[in-house]
């Protein structure tokens, strides 16, 4: 899922993509028998006294990331003696990728964020692995169907959830707490909450009460207004009383209670965060900030809720997160499998993935170990993926959203566009970019 926000150092801004990295590993890395473990499906070579078959598993996450993935393959290379996985590091990935699906080199794993799913699946170089769940009795219901969803094309699965997020609101617990402000619930009580934590000096912005800095959350705002980004046969659906109340929502918190100012949190300076320096109150961020936040103990005291429900009651956020694939070009497919259900299919080695670099995992019975039931800052975030929705599965929505719509938010929050304007250049901009990129051949 794509982010924005400001950063602390460059190692900070590694540990914020990556959601961190923890030298706890509490999970087992052995494979078990039954779902995840590494005695079902095609036995590999080494038992049999042969060379184990060697696996190349591309990914594009480094430093952090890297040491991660490498955390994970050396587990299950000790595992078992028939198969050994190595990550390789890999720039500009997804071009690589495309240009060894028809010139060889293929990977046999490939780390994916699942919104590519209906980009590139028609172009037939990822493995359907459907007939291996249903023989080696792997359970969809062990993951959140969303999640599952973003990894679908025509009614074919192409991978596993590797890691689960979604958007909620973080707070200044002291901030709120000498305000006598109570947790805010809904879009009013989010509104009078980010005005009341607002403090100026003259015209001058001293402490923003809540970050309207991130026009991408859009649709997270439609939802919550009780609408969709999309129709059903594929256009905008946006410039209509849900998109207006939206915008009307926004107008009001920047331009009447001036809770927020465009560009203060770049304005405060490069590698400074508004939120860990305190003048930032509360703003919408996901899971990969909390090792971050974590580090300032208390000089950072902050807490988690869902995000507040719309005027009409709608709960919602956007899930994002990133799978695991076998490539169509992959000469190893039993054996790429063989590890991909060993890491997303087994609580033990989802558990050792989470501990080692504070993700939420994908395989949901992870999620209820003691390490995420009994930590209060991870509730919200399970909470919230219970209503989560993935982004629209159209080919080309991601295009229609950078391109279309986003440019003319940015517009409307610097006061050059009125909010009806806004949502009609974004529709007739948005639905020529969706038609354009329908098909991808």
């Amino acid at each position: 899922m794509k982010k924005k926000w400001m950063t602390l150092t460059a190692t900070v801004l590694t540990t914020a993509l990556l959601a961190g990295c923890s030298g706890n590993s509490g999970g087992s890395a052995g494979g078990n028998a039954g779902e995840g473990g590494t005695n079902s499906g095609a036995a590999g070579s080494g038992e049999s006294g042969g060379a184990p078959v060697e696996l190349t598993f591309w990914g594009d996450w480094g430093g952090e990331g890297q040491a991660q993935f490498e955390t994970m393959a050396g587990a299950f290379n000790a595992s078992q003696d028939d198969i050994r996985v190595k990550y390789v590091l890999q720039q500009d990935m997804i071009t690589k990728f495309l240009t060894s699906a028809t010139s060889g080199g293929t990977p046999d794993i490939l780390f994916w964020d699942r919104w590519r799913t209906s980009l590139y699946a028609p172009k037939n170089v990822l493995h359907p692995i459907d007939e291996l769940m249903a023989r080696d009795g792997v359970e969809r219901d062990h993951y959140f169907e969303e999640s599952l969803k973003e990894l679908t094309y025509n009614d074919q699965l192409y991978g596993l959830p590797l890691t689960v997020d979604a958007r909620a609101l973080f707070y200044n617990k002291t901030m709120l707490e000498e305000a006598g402000l109570e947790l805010p619930t809904t879009w009013e009580e989010l509104a009078t909450a980010a005005k009341a934590l607002t403090k100026r000096s003259g015209d001058r912005l001293e402490v923003a009460g809540f970050s309207m800095g991130d026009p991408g959350l859009f649709s997270m705002y439609l939802q919550q207004a009780g609408g969709q980004m999309l129709t059903a046969d594929g256009k905008t659906n946006f410039n209509n009383a849900q998109g207006l109340e939206v915008l009307s929502f926004w107008d009001r918190l920047m331009n009447e209670d001036k809770v927020y100012k465009i560009g203060f949190e770049q304005g405060l300076g490069e590698g400074t965060d508004a939120f860990v320096t305190g003048k930032l109150a509360m703003h919408y961020t996901g899971p990969w900030m909390l090792s971050t936040y974590k580090k300032y103990g208390s000089e950072l005291d902050f807490g988690i809720v869902p995000p507040p429900a719309g005027p009409g009651g709608d709960l919602a956020s956007v899930m994002g997160g990133f799978g695991l694939v076998i490539p169509e070009g992959s000469q190893h497919k039993e054996e790429a499998w063989t590890f991909i259900k060993w890491w997303l299919a087994n609580k033990d080695n989802a558990m050792l993935w989470a501990e080692t670099s504070l993700n939420l995992p994908g395989y949901k019975p992870a999620l209820e170990d003691p390490f995420f039931a009994d930590d209060p800052l991870w509730q919200p975030f399970l909470e919230t993926l219970e209503f989560a929705k993935i982004r629209p599965q159209h080919p080309g929505y991601s295009v229609m959203e950078v391109d279309g719509l986003i440019p003319n938010l940015e517009l409307f929050l610097q006061r050059k566009q009125s909010a009806e304007e806004t949502l009609a250049k974004a529709q007739t901009q948005g639905d020529k970019l969706l038609k354009d990129n329908e098909v991808i051949e």
